[in-house]
């Protein structure tokens, strides 16, 4: 019996390793560049390439453009910020943004039908709450255990 399993779905989709300076205008989606999901001060990006399909749909359902704040972070870069240890950004699998023009409650809802049983979705809203946000921001990441929050 062979030990090869099939691949199906997600397996099929992988983290890749970018070099900001060589690849930084490389076009990954018809709306997304490898410069968008660097980290400041690193050579290195890594993303998974489900996430920009997730982005990329949203981008189009939407039918604006979708600026990403956060992508791939180094450690320090991480730690600097107040991430988590764990945080998906680490991994090249988690990216903040905003649709311009868009709620981000209206952006989060759809994000959970792109997502509905796994993945990380985090709802950072502009509101009388977090009056110091410039903007709000939904956090979207592909883990394979679902999560949701808001804050």
């Amino acid at each position: 019996m062979s030990t090869d399993r099939k691949k199906k779905g997600r397996d099929l989709i992988a983290i890749k390793e970018y070099s900001l300076r060589r690849e930084g205008a490389r076009q990954l989606s018809p709306s997304f560049r490898v410069r968008e999901f660097a980290c400041k001060g690193s050579d290195v990006v890594l993303l998974d390439e489900e996430l920009v399909v997730l982005l990329q749909c949203i981008r189009e359902h939407f039918g604006k453009p979708v600026h990403i704040t956060s992508g791939y972070r180094t450690a320090a870069h991480n730690a600097a910020v107040g991430g988590s240890k764990s945080s998906q950004h680490l991994l090249g699998r988690a990216a903040d943004f905003y649709v311009e023009g868009v709620d981000v409650g209206t952006v989060a809802a759809y994000a959970e039908t792109l997502l509905p049983a796994r993945g990380g979705i985090g709802r950072y809203p502009k509101d009388a709450a977090h009056p110091q946000r410039r903007t709000g921001w939904v956090h979207i990441d592909t883990r394979a255990n679902k999560s949701r929050w808001s804050m």
